[in-house]
Order: C-alpha cells, then sequence, then structure tokens
C-alpha cells in the first residue's frame, strides 16, 4: 500500500530536510510541503470535497507551524477530518507534550533531530490507523463536514456603529425560532453589549473558561446563560481588563466545546480584531462583516478584509459583507461595496430603522422587536440567506410553503427560504418538484415576521426603477425646458427689434421715410407682428421705433399683449441728398 503525507512545515530548512528524508521511506508518497495551517486546512477541504480517497494518510505537522499553534492545528483536523492520521514533529518529546498531543488528536510524536527509523514507524502507524478508520466509515454518509460540530458564524464589525451586535443577536434569534440550538457568544472582550440588548445579568463569563484546561460539558453549562428565548448565552466579562485572559487557544478550545453541543454558534467578534476574535474568524464556517453605506465605514471594512488576509485568517473571496442602514437613494449601493471590498455582499441588504430599534434598544428587549419591523424581516431574511433556518422536509413544495399549507405540518406562512430553495431557483428547477419547502415547522414555536412579502419585493431588484423614475421626473423637465425656449424667443425679439430699428433709422436719415420702412421691416420673420413708426426725431436727428410682440412658445400661433420695443437714430442726411417725402 502506497502511504500518501503531506507535510505542514513553517521554516524552508526544515521542509526540505523533512521532505529529503520522506523521500527515503519505502512505500511512500510525499506531497509539496505546506507552508501554513490556513493553507493546510483549505489543502484538506477542498481534497475532501472531491472523495474521501484523495486525502492523504498521513499529515506531519512541524511544532513551528503557524498562525494557529500546532496542537489547535492537531485539533482542528482531528475533528474536521477523521480519517487522516496526524504525527508532530517537535524537539521537545516529553510526556507532557506527548500527553497534550494524544489529547488534541495525533496519532504519534517524531522527535527531532528526525531520525529513519522513529519517522517510519510513526508513519506506518498513523496510516495503518487511517486506513482502519476509513475502512469503517466506507459504508456511511459524508464523514467529512465542512465543519465539527454545529455552524459557526462570526460577526464582525468593519467600525464601531455599524450595527454588528444587532445583527448577531437577531441572527441567533432567528435559528432559535427555526427550532435549532443555538449559542450566542460576546466575543467582544471589551465593550460587550449582548447582556445590555437582552437584559442579563449573569456572573459568569467567558474569561471565567480562560484558565480551564479541559472545558467539560458541566462546565460549559455553568459558564452558558439560558435566556428566555432558548438562546445559550455566553457573555463578555463586566471588567474589560479581563478580556487579555481571553486568549486565541482559549477561543479555539470554548468554540470546539460550544459546536459539540449546540447546531447553531453565533459569535460577535465586536470591531477590535483581538487575538480570540481572530480565531473564531478563521475557525467560521461563514464570517460576516458588518458595515454602512457610508465612505468612512466601506474604507475601514477595507481595511478589516486586508488585516484578515494579512494574518492568514480569511481570505476576502470567503468573506461575506452585510450593507446595514443601506436605502435605494444612498450614493453606495451594495455592488460599489462589493467592488472596493473585494468580498460577497449579501443579496439581503439591511435598511434603516433608528424608531424601530429605539424602545427596544433602551428597555434592552432586543428579542421583542415588532415582527412588522423591516429591519427584523431583513435580518431573519438574511438567516435564511445564510442557511441559518433549515428548508422544510420534502412534501412542503413551494405551493404549500408560500400559501401556509400544512404538508409538512404548518407553518409554511411564516417561513423563511433557506439556501437550498434558493439555489434551486437560481438553478433553474422547480422546487415544487424537488420537495424543497421555503419554510421549518418549528418556526410555530417563536414565529418569526413573515418575510414572503419583503423576500419577493428584494427578488424583483430594481427592474423598472429607471421607467418610474423617468415617469415623475418627466413633467418637470418639460417645464424647465419650455421656459428657457420663452426666454429664448424674448431676447431674439429684442434682438429683433434693436436691429430693425437701427437700420430703419440709418436709411431713413439717406432716403426718407419709406426707405425706414423697408429697411426696418426686411429681417424681420413674419411669424413676429411689428409696429415701425419712422421719422420721429427733431430735425437734426432721424429716429425709428420697431414694436414687436413676443410669441408664446410657437411664434405665429399667439402672442403675449406686451411688446418689446427697440428705437434708433441716425443723423439726417435728407436735406443734404435732396431727398425726403
Amino acid at each position: 500500500m502506497t502511504i500518501r503525507i503531506l507535510p505542514a512545515v513553517g521554516d524552508p530548512d526544515a521542509a526540505r530536510s523533512l521532505s529529503g528524508l520522506l523521500g527515503q521511506l519505502p512505500g511512500v508518497e510525499p506531497s509539496a510541503p505546506v507552508g501554513d495551517s490556513t493553507l493546510l486546512l483549505d489543502t484538506l477541504a477542498s481534497l475532501a470535497a472531491a472523495s474521501l480517497e484523495e486525502l492523504p494518510e498521513v499529515v506531519l505537522v512541524h511544532e513551528r507551524i503557524g498562525p494557529a499553534p500546532a496542537l489547535e492545528l492537531i485539533r482542528e483536523i482531528a475533528l474536521r477530518f477523521p480519517a487522516v492520521g496526524v504525527v508532530l514533529v517537535t524537539a521537545d518529546a516529553g510526556p507532557a507534550l506527548y500527553s497534550a498531543a494524544m489529547d488534541a488528536g495525533a496519532r504519534g510524536i517524531a522527535g527531532i533531530p528526525l531520525a529513519y527509523e522513529e519517522l517510519a514507524t510513526r508513519v506506518q502507524g498513523a496510516a495503518q490507523w487511517a486506513t482502519g478508520v476509513r475502512r469503517h466509515l466506507g459504508g456511511g454518509g459524508d464523514p467529512y463536514p465542512t465543519g465539527p460540530g454545529g455552524k459557526l458564524v462570526a460577526v464582525a464589525g468593519a467600525k464601531g456603529g455599524v450595527g454588528t451586535t444587532v445583527t448577531a443577536v437577531q441572527l441567533a434569534l432567528a435559528a432559535r425560532a427555526a427550532g435549532r440550538k443555538v449559542a450566542l457568544v460576546d466575543m467582544d472582550l471589551q465593550s460587550g453589549d449582548i447582556a445590555s440588548y437582552l437584559d442579563v445579568q449573569f456572573r459568569r463569563s467567558i474569561a471565567d473558561l480562560a484558565q480551564i484546561s479541559d472545558i467539560s460539558p458541566r462546565v460549559l453549562q455553568d459558564a452558558v446563560f439560558t435566556h428566555q428565548t432558548g438562546l445559550g448565552l455566553l457573555l463578555a466579562p463586566g471588567e474589560g481588563e479581563r478580556g487579555e485572559e481571553v486568549t486565541d487557544g482559549t477561543a479555539r478550545q470554548v468554540i470546539g466545546a460550544l459546536r459539540s453541543r449546540f447546531e447553531v454558534v453565533v459569535v460577535d467578534c465586536g470591531t477590535q480584531m483581538t487575538s480570540a476574535g481572530a480565531a473564531a474568524v478563521e475557525l467560521a464556517d461563514i464570517a460576516l462583516l458588518v458595515t454602512t453605506p457610508d465612505v468612512v465605514a466601506v474604507r475601514a471594512a477595507k481595511r478589516m478584509v486586508r488585516l484578515w488576509d494579512r494574518l492568514q485568517i480569511r481570505k476576502a473571496e470567503e468573506t461575506v459583507t452585510v450593507v446595514n442602514r443601506h436605502s435605494r437613494s444612498a450614493e453606495i449601493q451594495p455592488q460599489l461595496v462589493q467592488r472596493a471590498t473585494g468580498t460577497t455582499v449579501a443579496r439581503t441588504a439591511i435598511p434603516a430603522g433608528f424608531k424601530e430599534l429605539q424602545p427596544v434598544v433602551d428597555s434592552g428587549r432586543m428579542h421583542d422587536l415588532d415582527a412588522k419591523s423591516a429591519v427584523k424581516q431583513a435580518l431573519w431574511g438574511l438567516a435564511g440567506e445564510l442557511g441559518l433556518v433549515e428548508a422544510a422536509p420534502p412534501g412542503g413544495g413551494r405551493r404549500a410553503g408560500h400559501r401556509g399549507g400544512h404538508a409538512a405540518g404548518g407553518g409554511g406562512e411564516r417561513a423563511l427560504p433557506g439556501l437550498r430553495r434558493r439555489h434551486a431557483i437560481e438553478a433553474g428547477g422547480d422546487p415544487a418538484q424537488d420537495g424543497v419547502g421555503d419554510g421549518t415547522d418549528a418556526l410555530n414555536e417563536i414565529a418569526p415576521p413573515s418575510t414572503r412579502g419583503f423576500l419577493r419585493k428584494r427578488g424583483g431588484g430594481d427592474r423598472g426603477q429607471v421607467t418610474v423614475e423617468f415617469l415623475g421626473v418627466l413633467p418637470l423637465a418639460l417645464i424647465v425646458l419650455a421656459v428657457i425656449w420663452q426666454l429664448v424667443l424674448v431676447g431674439y425679439t429684442y434682438s429683433l427689434a434693436g436691429n430693425s430699428a437701427d437700420k430703419g433709422a440709418r436709411a431713413g436719415a439717406a432716403k426718407g421715410s419709406g426707405a425706414c420702412q423697408d429697411a426696418a421691416a426686411k429681417d424681420i420673420p413674419g411669424s413676429w407682428t411689428a409696429d415701425i413708426d419712422c421719422g420721429g426725431g427733431d430735425g437734426t436727428v432721424y429716429k425709428a421705433t420697431v414694436k414687436l410682440h413676443v410669441p408664446i412658445l410657437f411664434p405665429g400661433a399667439a402672442d403675449f399683449p406686451w411688446t418689446v420695443t427697440g428705437t434708433a437714430g441716425a443723423a439726417d442726411e435728407t436735406d443734404l441728398a435732396g431727398g425726403g417725402d
């Protein structure tokens, strides 16, 4: 049997040494070393998604791997990929580390400097164990879920005040209303407000778990407060300085324990990226970044995405950005946020609703937010988009779900759409044929607001919006154009009157009033009504006066009752020329 080995070594020199030694082992097919824990987990996840047989039998984890500690990385691999044997390569092969590695899920330890015989023995033992596990799992279902235990959702804010905590609380309430077992964790360690939003006072916090090496179910039960809504709350410490006690290792251990007991774990990471918050973002199945449609918040979101990328905890394309306080009149729309941050923007945008939120925030009753609230409907719709609300079992059907049918036990009218139905619609399928409904029976326990109308309205997008706006603006535009055109006609009439009077005066001064009349009327268009008066003056100056009626919009159709007058004079030369009448 060929043993496939995937080394994970951060030091290039150690990687070359380990690869050279692995190449000497019989029946071994070593892969190219990976340089960090994130890349290792991504590689294993992609292989597991393809097939069980694509995974390597053995993964060698060097003690100097980063950014995640080696033992935490081993624990993560053991939970997510149980059919992979892990061997820890370390310089300290003492009893304490050996015990810790075994507890984390390693199948053996190889000491540094590496010895051929020891490495071969550890690799063979881990490979045999992996083969046995795969044989045992071969007839079962999918042994590789996307994450260990329940679904983990990390909610972070681009900056303070963008609505991070409100989003986290409402997502947790939506999942709980669907009948799922939900934990809500306040990882905003210095200024967490979940206790205030839900009117909770509890003596325990996540800081109390920092010094506990093995979090048992009893210990976790003592630290988690059960809210009246059914949510399990793990609160931030009341003393902000105690937040420093919660390290990334503590966060990983706590999150792992919660995921083993809850179907959904929602973590409010706040806006300050501590080591504990970074660990939550790295472990999350879904990482949400909340921002608002203004320049400052979008720039902050872009900085946060770049920070996560530098820390190698989350790639931009794996981050879902939620636009809060959205309005169609805002200059910054979700499409612009997506281009600016490089992330995926949620299809559900959250409208502004300060008046709706203020009473429940001040009273600490966020869970009592009105079901008709646009903010609540949008956030619960977002929960459906993220898959936190399960689809109805087969037989519910699209039609029954929309009309509140009871094919699957009722609750269709209050149902939230899930990702399965949304994917079926995008793929061109008919949800009624494949039996995927758009709601859950368990929503009757704690009824969420109806999202049918809201999601249907959003489903249409902006189609027809330009036409409606154009029809509304068209009358005003026509009025403005008519006024401008009329002003042009008035100005042109003044110009005609002045020019005609000037020509008439010069012609009359030389040849008399007959020439004055002809010269003045020559350049006046036929659509203008003119009154020409020649021959005025004191004998030395010949004057001509032209009065024109200003047409209304269309020359020749109608005129204003008032006239525009142009007067001009020229030295009278009729006596010198011997002319005149």
